[in-house]
């Protein structure tokens, strides 16, 4: 008789598999909850460069290329227009001041003094025709009043004779009254004419005073006209080098057109072009320094250009103390600008990482450097080897410095 077999229900099979499934969930919901879901890229370890985080003196300074020039150049440009006649030192040349460099001539001008002389001789004769006619004036004033003083003389006598005559009923009323308007009316014209005398020495003084000053003024005129027709040579204002002329024989030159350039030698600067992000730290305060044949020559801004282009902005450097007997114009060194005063910073090296960050981030390497992991930080200054961290980073620890433009959006890099 056959024995019914009962079939199992946990199995060994089944449990293997239930078993392995339950693993997978539990690592599933693992993964889900607690596993790392960061971005990741895998990065050649020889490809990147690592740099150690240093607790150190932070040296703030920059160092610029510079550019040699001469201390201040002086433009020269035409004062009066006209043609050019003459070159008489060619560019290159060095230069005295005083020395003329070109002529140039204006017909116009000279014309134009011909006439002003003209005036000018035709208004000292008419001052002159004045003074004579007021000496000859004066003379015939003073005939008159010899005259008239002689008549009244005699007629006073006259009055008196009668007055007296008259008291003793020798002479009749009319005679004498006739003897005494006659006296009357000869003090009378005497007064007028001294009134008309100092009048008509008034009116002549006046006269004579406004042709002196329209001579004198005429005279400064003509000077004028004269030192413009001088200003026809065109001399060095300053001694120095005559770097350029701009003028050709024959050609017309306007008036206050350039005709060249003097460099003056006898000192030099040092011209700067420094990224905009220093603008607001530089100042004329500073120094600044920069090697040549061996020695060390130390500067000090002299000028600073606000105006920004192209991202850079100007710095005038001058020497302090002692200027290089080789230095010549256009010669370019690297000078080291001090910011500021050094102190202990944490400081992390340079690299392409910040043009890739704008310093707002950096990946550090784990203490088994397998991979990197990345993390906010904030950087204050820079120096030409060191970013100054304010921010994000302890002394000790070792950073990527190269360049993330190939990392994307990752938060970890696993370095192999």
């Amino acid at each position: 008789m056959d024995k019914i077999i009962k079939k199992k229900k946990w199995t060994p099979k089944k449990i293997i598999w239930l078993s392995l499934g339950g693993i997978f969930g539990i690592l599933i919901i693992y993964n889900i909850f607690w596993g790392d879901h960061t971005s990741k890229f895998n990065v050649q370890k020889d490809r990147i460069s690592i740099e150690a985080v240093q607790n150190d003196y932070f040296q703030d300074y920059i160092t610029q290329t510079g550019t040699v020039e001469p201390i201040s150049t002086i433009y020269l440009d035409a004062i009066e227009g006209g043609r050019v006649e003459e070159l008489l030192i060619e560019e290159g040349t060095m230069v005295k001041k005083g020395d003329v460099i070109l002529r140039l001539s204006n017909t116009n001008l000279h014309l134009d003094i011909m006439n002003r002389e003209a005036n000018l001789a035709e208004q000292i004769n008419n001052l002159r025709n004045t003074r004579l006619s007021m000496e000859q004036n004066k003379l015939s004033l003073k005939r008159q009043m010899l005259d008239l003083d002689y008549q009244i003389s005699v007629q006073k006598r006259d009055y008196e004779n009668s007055d007296k005559l008259f008291k003793q009923k020798y002479i009749s009323d009319k005679e004498f009254e006739e003897t005494k308007e006659r006296y009357h009316y000869l003090v009378k014209t005497r007064e007028l004419v001294i009134e008309n005398q100092k009048a008509d020495s008034l009116f002549r003084d006046i006269q004579v005073a406004q042709l002196e000053n329209s001579v004198d003024q005429m005279e400064m005129n003509l000077e004028f006209v004269r030192e413009k027709l001088e200003n026809l040579n065109v001399k060095a204002p300053v001694s120095g080098l005559l770097v350029s002329v701009n003028a050709e024989i024959g050609e017309a030159i306007g008036t206050g057109q350039r005709l060249g350039q003097i460099h003056v030698l006898d000192e030099f600067k040092i011209r700067l072009e420094i990224d905009e992000h220093y603008i607001s730290r530089v100042n004329s305060s500073l120094v600044g320094d920069f090697e040549f044949t061996g020695s060390t020559y130390g500067l000090r801004i002299q000028k600073i250009y606000p105006e920004v282009r192209n991202g850079r902005f100007g710095v005038d450097l001058v020497f302090i103390g002692e200027i290089p007997d080789q230095i010549r114009t256009g010669q370019t060194f690297r000078v080291k600008l001090e910011l500021g005063q050094s102190e202990m910073a944490i400081l992390v090296p340079r690299g392409g990482f910040y043009q890739s960050t704008g310093g707002q981030y950096i990946f550090v390497l784990d203490s088994t450097e397998k991979f990197a992991i990345k993390r906010d930080i904030r950087l204050g200054r820079m120096n030409p080897r060191y970013y100054e961290v304010l921010e994000g980073l302890d002394a000790g620890e070792r950073v990527i410095v190269s360049s993330y433009d190939n990392f994307g959006r990752a938060e970890k890099l696993i370095l192999k």
